[in-house]
């Protein structure tokens, strides 16, 4: 590559940068300039340029937490896309702030020149989905404090769950936009699909966006519900409160049912850190306070027919349990089933993984 193609690329790249960040990054006036060094002078000449496609969309660095929405077999529950009748909406809808390169630090459009782009929908949209997510949840869970709501509320709607059933209706498939890698951004699908609600509601109000974001979001608001419960150390809804012997009053040590939330606390944080994680046990002894990591233990993960003990004996069997997070042992915990005991030991990961809980 001579170096002035170099240059170029390099021009081309500023300007794919430009389309795309607000005036608090390259500012429009640094867009115009990069535009008149390219010479692009209008948009049917930034159409055939090949400098922007080798350019892969910016990462934003947010945290993808998948949730893991239950729509039946096959999706059959997934609710169909509603339709907009109004081509100028439709446009507007998949039109990308990018494509038409508009000056953006104007106060405000003249009225015979408003922006044809899709970002007034998508803050509509945007309000309009947070009023909609809000009162779904009280209908579901009215005993849900704020805090806890707010927060399986920005989970609902944040970008990863958005931008995921952005893709699930194809709807980045249709939107115009440059440079066209950005359609691969997390961001830009999640700000579509706040597009397109705020088209549906300008053209069929708010009962007929409701209609369709209700069963759309409620499977999505059930499993982050579960996962903000977990994070609160709470046991999931359909376990009991409390074991038959803690009932009657008899201390029950080894029996850590009443706390089984650590246990899916600890497995949510490894799963978001993509981290290997064994549970092993001994034949011979508690694993107590040994130093060594499996010295004295047969690593062999647990599986649900394996039917020999730790300790104890038939009648009253004890299972010792050690948890190993990338070879490091993190926790160690006994209990009278595998479960308890693994809730022991994934206590003591969460203090090493610095999770506070309760």
């Amino acid at each position: 590559m001579s170096r002035g193609e170099a240059c170029v690329r390099t021009l081309a790249r500023n300007l794919a940068l430009a389309l795309f960040y607000t005036p608090s990054g390259l500012t429009s006036a640094t867009t115009y300039k990069l535009m008149r060094r390219l010479k692009i002078q209008s948009q049917f000449q930034l159409d055939s340029r090949s400098d922007f496609t080798a350019f892969v969309a910016p990462s934003f660095g947010e945290p993808k937490m998948s949730l893991q929405p239950d729509f039946g077999l096959n999706s059959c529950l997934f609710p169909p896309l509603p339709h907009i009748e109004r081509e100028d909406i439709r446009t507007r809808v998949f039109t990308h702030q990018s494509y038409f390169a508009r000056a953006r630090h104007v106060f405000e459009d003249r009225a015979e020149d408003p922006s044809p782009d899709n970002e007034k929908f998508e803050h509509l949209g945007d309000s309009v989905l947070g009023l909609v997510v809000t009162s779904l949840m009280l209908e579901m869970y009215p005993g849900l404090r704020v805090g806890p709501s707010t927060k399986v509320r920005a989970m609902i709607v944040g970008n990863a769950t958005l931008a995921e059933i952005s893709v699930k209706y194809r709807l980045p498939e249709k939107l115009r936009l440059y440079p066209a890698t950005l359609r691969a951004s997390t961001t830009v699908q999640a700000d579509l699909f706040e597009s397109f609600i705020g088209g549906l509601y300008t053209e069929q109000g708010l009962v007929a966006v409701t209609q369709w974001l209700n069963p759309l979001f409620r499977p999505y608001a059930k499993a982050a519900y579960t996962v903000v419960r977990a994070q609160h150390g709470l046991p999931p809804v359909e376990s009991p409160l409390a074991s038959p012997t803690s009932s009657r009053g008899v201390p029950s040590p080894l029996n850590g049912d009443t706390n089984i939330g650590h246990l899916a606390l600890f497995n949510h944080h490894l799963q978001k850190s993509n981290q290997r994680v064994e549970w092993v046990y001994s034949d011979h002894h508690p694993f107590g306070d040994m130093d060594v990591d499996t010295k004295g233990a047969i690593a062999t993960p647990i599986s649900a027919d394996d039917n020999r003990f730790a300790q104890g004996n038939k009648s009253t069997p004890v299972w010792s349990v050690q948890v190993l997070v990338d070879g490091r042992v993190f926790g160690r915990g006994r209990g009278n089933t595998k479960k308890a005991a693994r809730n022991e030991a994934a206590k003591e990961g969460l203090v090493q993984l610095g999770v506070a809980f309760w």
